[in-house]
């Protein structure tokens, strides 16, 4: 039997309308990226094959949600060449190099670097003017001494953010508020979203740049971002603090949500991983399907897993580029699978349960 490579699940709504009517590709409304540095490597293809095949065929408007390296990856969705910009990021993302021992400063400049790369000369015109895409990004802006970069202070305030946390996700909104950077033309399902202090920024020239860096800025890994165009006064940091894999309403009633993603399960916040019995709430997956990587083909992944930013301080520089090099180059087998399925319409006969 062929190994099957993807994993496909569905909340309740996209199941049924999958199983009743079959999956039109023009249905999907909102395509979501998560959190997650190098794991988003795993997914390389896979965007690809969205990119060339789906692409095409999707119906204006069609919101991109994405959060810390999400939005990275929107942020190539969204140009007129979207696979050559893929092609940019993952080398110069793969490609990075540091010193010895880099401090904060020279891996938060490494940060800019990829993404001036990836942006090119006329990327932000044509993310902000793109016919079918309209780019949201979810960063946060920190509260009290969250918002210091003095490492003890902003250790303390992680750590007292992470205990609260055990104890209720919303005591999050005592140190971070939600910061939406959005597309004016369409405004998302998610505009309006509740549970926590929220912010909403309008997606400009002058701060496009700035909000994919500050969501993926890792607090004590990245300097955050101060003082964004357009937003209020303050340090802005990785959106995948409150939102890691978005528990919020990711789809209106009359569209899909098509989800590429790491891992076949949706953690809602930073400092939920670890916590087995938070999930997201049902109503905000009802249309959601969930597109990942099968345990299986992970096995089979140089080094039997995903790739992680543990692997700059577990392997030799030289090392860590071949084994995502050639994780890349694995992941075909991902595109093959998901284009085959659309192709052969064997999506409902996939699906799961999300």
């Amino acid at each position: 039997m062929k190994p099957v490579s993807l994993t496909f699940k569905a909340g309740a709504g996209a199941l049924k309308s999958v199983k009743t009517h079959g999956f039109d590709i023009s249905s999907v409304g909102t395509i979501a990226g998560a959190s997650g540095g190098a794991k988003w490597l795993v997914l390389s293809q896979l965007d690809r094959a969205i990119l060339t095949n789906l692409r095409p065929k999707l119906r204006a408007p069609v919101h991109l949600l994405g959060t810390s390296i999400g939005s990275w990856r929107f942020s190539c969705y969204a140009q007129n060449d979207p696979v050559a910009a893929i092609d940019r990021f993952e080398t110069a993302y793969i490609e990075q190099s540091f010193s010895a021992r880099p401090d904060i400063h020279e891996i938060t400049a490494k940060s800019r670097e990829i993404i001036d790369v990836v942006l090119g000369d006329n990327g932000i015109a044509e993310i902000l003017s793109h016919p079918v895409f309209r780019t949201h990004i979810m960063a946060v802006r920190s509260r009290h001494f969250l918002a210091s970069e003095n490492r003890w202070l902003l250790t303390l305030g992680l750590l007292t953010a992470a205990t609260l946390n055990l104890v209720s996700r919303k005591t999050l909104g005592m140190f971070f508020e939600r910061a939406l950077f959005y597309d004016t033309r369409e405004l998302p399902p998610f505009f309006n979203v509740g549970g926590f202090p929220l912010q909403q920024i309008i997606l400009t020239a002058g701060n496009l740049e700035d909000a994919i860096v500050a969501t993926g800025s890792i607090p004590l890994v990245l300097s955050g971002v101060p003082d964004i165009d357009g937003a209020a006064k303050g340090v802005y940091r990785d959106g995948g603090i409150i939102d890691y894999h978005h528990d919020l309403p990711h789809s209106s009633d009359e569209r899909l949500t098509l989800y590429p993603h790491f891992y076949d399960r949706i953690v809602p916040g930073w400092f939920d991983k670890n916590l087995s019995w938070r999930s997201p709430q049902p109503k905000h997956v009802d249309r959601t399907i969930l597109v990942s990587p099968s345990a299986e083909f992970v096995s089979r992944l140089p080094n039997g897993k995903i790739p992680d930013r543990t692997d700059f301080v577990n392997y030799a520089p030289a090392e860590r580029i071949a084994a995502w090099r050639a994780c890349t180059k694995a992941c075909e087998a991902l595109a093959d699978d998901f284009n085959e399925v659309l192709e052969k319409d064997q999506l409902a006969a996939r699906l799961q349960v999300l």
